[in-house]
């Protein structure tokens, strides 16, 4: 199958070649070593852009106002990072350095999603972007009435979870949902959806103790009606503690992805029971079932401070974990030293975000390069310094406090395989082929025509360096927003954004999204409808002296 493949490319290169010279490009990139993950495409090769697709990969000469000399290079498709929290200008402008060319926060997501797009299309965008509907600020605008929004809510809004918690009670993170408040949530999560949210983003880790199984059941039924995702920070996450193994949380996900015949992500499935998940889900899409995990090759995670795993019940008394030695946090270039100065920040600040350091994970990184359809999503964090604040996009590197995964995630795995003998091929499809084959098996178009390097695909480009590629950033105050070197050329939709390694001030993203639909699927949860759909009525019901035949019967008429 791959010869014939080969031979088919071979031919359809070749007739491009015969009429290359007289076409008009928009930018070419020559002597480069094309790579298609796909197609298995692997030659040295000239490629022709025009109006953002690439028209011509060719062996033939083909000119352009505009060149890129990239022998020595590889010619590969741009990064796909679907667990991508940099949502401000600084953050995106790391990612870029680090040859991401579409960011879509699928885990956290927005509220609101209509006015998100709008925002993000009238601010212009230097990556192609995309969101769930988020479950996390969806709760928060009904059970936290108190938190006013004035907008679309993403990770640049943590400002609302420290509002959400000035009385005391965080309701999006700790309140049980009853009937009528999980059909308010679903609503939202609905219009999500109709105004073209990619999926739900659901951080069950977070609200351990407020999501019910039966609100998360419906939130997957929500993007299920729609045919979209789920991608989950299931409940269990990091517990390696029976009866709250971090599997048992896949496995609630899971069942309702199946039963619902919807896809479904695993959250950076880099932590405890990441084996028994990537079996069960290898077995699922065996199956047919359009599921996958992530994960990022670094022993740091990061999150707010807030976070209910990060509790004292948990983290100190059920996990055995101390804060001394987990919590570093980037604002004061420490670690937390104890429950004390943690249940202070946590008061004041409870939006604050942390770096956890998990050293057990380190055998295991080097095994998430060799799993296939197991992708590489960064999880990386906004933009700040250490004051909290937001960096401009001028900002120095330097000048970045937080996890060095945001700036080096891709690179990292890029020299972790070179180091390890892995294929390239596999490591590219890592990080953006299997991404995109995903989301495109969900209708999803936008990913149809990425991730690959091929004639009509979209032109979103990352050109590597293959001997040289590194990341730099580390945990050292100072380093930890280092721009990965190595990722001389990024091109995002036929426009070069990074050039020599220098972002430029362009802005050529795209939104990745669903169409917008007329009417919505809302479907609420009604108690009487349940029970006609799921109980035998009584009148129904004849006995004679044995009763098995009559209920047997009554049974199957039922449906």
């Amino acid at each position: 199958m791959k010869k014939i493949t080969l031979t088919l490319l071979a031919c359809a290169c070749a007739g491009l070649a015969s009429t290359a010279t007289a076409q008009t490009y928009d930018l070419v990139i020559l002597n480069g070593r094309v790579m298609d993950p796909e197609t298995m495409f692997d030659a040295i090769a000239n490629v022709g852009i025009k109006d953002g697709r690439i028209q011509a990969i060719t062996k033939q000469k083909i000119t352009s106002k505009e060149t890129i000399d990239a022998k020595g290079l590889v010619v590969a498709p741009g990064f796909i990072d679907t667990h991508f929290h940099s949502v401000d200008v600084f953050a995106t402008k790391m990612a870029l350095r680090d040859g991401v060319t579409t960011g879509m926060d699928l885990e956290q997501g927005a509220a609101r999603v209509g006015p998100w797009y709008e925002k993000k299309l009238k601010e212009g965008w230097q990556v192609n972007f995309g969101t769930t509907s988020s479950l996390l600020f969806n709760r928060m605008i009904v059970h936290d009435p108190e938190v006013k929004f004035d907008g679309p809510a993403d990770m640049t809004s943590l400002e609302l979870i420290n509002e959400s918690a000035k009385d005391g009670v965080p309701g999006w993170s700790v309140t049980r949902s009853d009937l009528d408040h999980m059909n308010q949530v679903v609503r939202l999560l609905d219009e999500d959806l109709r105004q073209g949210a990619i999926g739900i983003g659901v951080g069950s880790a977070y609200m351990a103790r407020g999501l019910t199984t039966y609100e998360q059941f419906e939130a997957q039924r929500a993007a299920a009606r729609y045919g979209r995702l789920a991608s989950v920070h299931t409940r269990f996450h990091v517990s390696n503690q029976t009866p709250t193994e971090a599997q048992i949380g896949l496995d609630e996900v899971l069942v309702n992805a199946m039963l619902l015949k919807a896809p479904l992500i695993l959250a950076h499935d880099n932590d405890y029971g990441w084996w028994e998940n990537e079996e069960k889900l290898r077995m699922a899409r065996a199956q047919g079932y359009n599921v996958w995990g992530e994960y990022y090759p670094y022993v740091e995670g990061s999150t707010g401070v807030s976070a209910d795993f990060l509790q004292p019940k948990l983290w100190l008394d059920t996990y055995h974990y101390e804060y001394k030695d987990t919590l570093y946090d980037p604002t004061t270039d420490s670690f937390i030293p104890d429950r004390a100065t943690y249940e202070k920040i946590v008061k004041e600040e409870p939006g604050r975000i942390v770096v956890v350091v998990m050293p057990y994970r380190k055998p295991w990184v080097n095994k998430w390069l060799r799993i296939p359809h197991m992708t590489v999503a960064s999880d990386s964090m906004i933009g700040i310094g250490v004051d909290g604040k937001f960096l401009p996009w001028d900002a120095d590197f330097g000048l970045y406090a937080g996890n060095p995964r945001t700036p080096g995630a891709m690179a990292k795995t890029l020299r972790l395989g070179r180091e390890q003998g892995v294929p390239l091929m596999f490591t590219l499809a890592q990080l953006s082929y299997w991404s995109a084959l995903h989301l495109g098996d969900t209708g999803l178009q936008d990913m149809k025509d990425r991730g690959r390097v091929q004639v009509g695909k979209i032109a979103d480009l990352t050109l590597i360096d293959p001997e040289k590629v590194t990341d730099k950033s580390t945990m050292k105050k100072g380093e930890q927003g280092l721009p990965s070197t190595g990722l001389p050329y990024v091109i995002v939709n036929g426009t070069i954004v990074v050039k020599n390694n220098e972002v430029l001030p362009v802005k050529p993203g795209k939104p990745i999204r669903f169409p917008v639909e007329e009417k919505g699927r809302f479907k609420p949860v009604n108690i009487t409808e349940w029970l006609d759909k799921y109980t035998i009525p009584v009148e129904t019901m004849h006995f004679d002296d044995t009763g098995a035949a009559d209920i047997l019967d009554t049974i199957g008429k039922k449906k």
